[in-house]
């Protein structure tokens, strides 16, 4: 019976008699695993890149929209609806509610910012104290808006740190007075630089109490509710309480509730069948890749048939002429991997280092399944020809000589 060693030599010796041929077939799976290590390094990438940004409020955090919603929970602001809005009264009955941490609503709009003799149209968020913990906001210099009654709540405001430089320049702007709209309000705190989460800009900002934002935008109701709850506590038992509590309050259930759990949950599941619809479209290059294999290796059976008859006229048994070309196949294949997964992941760093804002991003997992890929195509394309090899008659074989 023919040894391993041997077996491995005879295999390493066909592939190194025909160089250019071998070359190019491993290159054709290279570069299939080139381009799936590539796509699917964006894709990750990406995909890591939209769960930071979500979470780096927390991950903690319930929103109670208006109007029950049957397929999604984004916020229908602007459009009239006979619902019964979320009020000022309805966010504190859920600020009382066992294990709610903070609490938070919200109005927002677009609007002129005047101050300090300079102009500039923003966006303004109508929130309450609980602002700070619920997105873990940090104030830079003065205060946040200070806790109290929504409905006797002052003309204060807080700049986003872009705002203020806006604005103020490197003066310092707390106690300064600055239009809204129609309203006068005055300075009191100026927040650290946010920067942006998915292209909004949370520094160019203004933060005013909430029941000044519904008086300024002439509004009866807010555009959303947001509460964070205690670490450790399930985030469905918050949630039914904040809904059961709405619901006895307004007789019937015409608000959305979505946690950030079910939101990222559901993002994580999309962004996951994006990477692998990505990672399928480089895989048509390995399927042309294991096509250029099963080529070459129909080609090799035809060569040496003579030798294969050799073979197994000195007693080889079929099994072993089998492995002989399943393991050619096997190593054009596996080397093609190898060649495949150093393009790939220096592609994906050479991209990281020339486009710094694109996300980049390769997983061990992604490299090890990618090589076992590539032995997996080869040994696929190998099967039938190699078959063909063990089942050559001897006597004909060596006819061919």
């Amino acid at each position: 019976m023919m040894r391993l060693r041997d077996s491995i030599f005879l295999a390493l010796r066909a592939i190194a008699a025909h160089r250019l041929r071998s070359f190019l077939t491993l290159l054709g799976i290279g570069v299939g695993i080139a381009a799936v290590i590539l796509l699917t390094s964006i894709g990750e990438g990406i995909h890591r890149f939209v769960l930071a940004e979500f979470t780096q409020f927390g991950t903690n955090v319930i929103t109670v929209l208006p109007g029950k919603v049957k397929t999604t929970g984004i916020p229908r602001a602007g459009i009239p609806t006979s619902v019964r809005p979320l009020t000022l009264e309805d966010a504190r009955a859920v600020a009382h509610l066992p294990n709610v941490a903070a609490m938070t609503p919200v109005v927002w709009g677009n609007s002129e910012v005047g101050g300090n003799g300079r102009l500039r149209r923003t966006t303004v968020y109508g929130v309450s104290a609980g602002m700070l913990k619920v997105f873990k906001i940090r104030v830079r210099s003065g205060q946040f808006l200070p806790e109290g009654e929504a409905e006797n709540a002052r003309s204060f405001v807080v700049l986003g740190s872009k705002l203020k430089d806006e604005l103020f320049g490197s003066e310092n702007p707390l106690g300064a007075r600055v239009r809204i709209g129609s309203l006068q309000f005055r300075v009191v705190g100026v927040l650290e630089a946010k920067g942006q989460v998915l292209g909004i800009d949370l520094d160019d900002t203004a933060y005013i109490p909430a029941a000044r934002a519904l008086e300024l935008y002439n509004r009866d109701g807010l555009m959303e509710i947001d509460v964070s709850y205690r670490e450790g506590t399930a985030a469905a038992r918050v949630s039914a309480a904040v809904g059961a509590v709405l619901k006895a309050r307004h007789g019937r259930e015409d608000f959305t509730i979505t946690t950030q759990e079910d939101m990222l949950r559901t993002l994580s599941r999309i962004l996951d069948i994006l990477t692998m619809a990505v990672g399928a479209l480089g895989g048509i290059s390995l399927l042309v890749g294991g096509v250029g294999i099963a080529t070459i290796m129909t080609i090799a059976v035809a060569e040496r048939t003579g030798e294969i008859g050799l073979l197994v006229a000195l007693g080889a048994p079929r099994r072993t002429i089998l492995g002989l070309f399943l393991g050619e196949a096997v190593a054009l294949s596996g080397a093609g991997g190898l060649l495949g997964l150093a393009l790939g992941v220096g592609l994906a760093q050479i991209l990281r280092l020339a486009v710094p804002g694109l996300p980049v991003h390769t997983p061990l997992t992604f490299v090890f399944l990618a090589e076992a890929v590539a032995v997996a195509i080869g040994l696929i394309a190998g099967v039938l020809p190699a078959r063909r090899a063990a089942r050559l008659d001897p006597v004909e074989a060596l006819r061919t000589e």
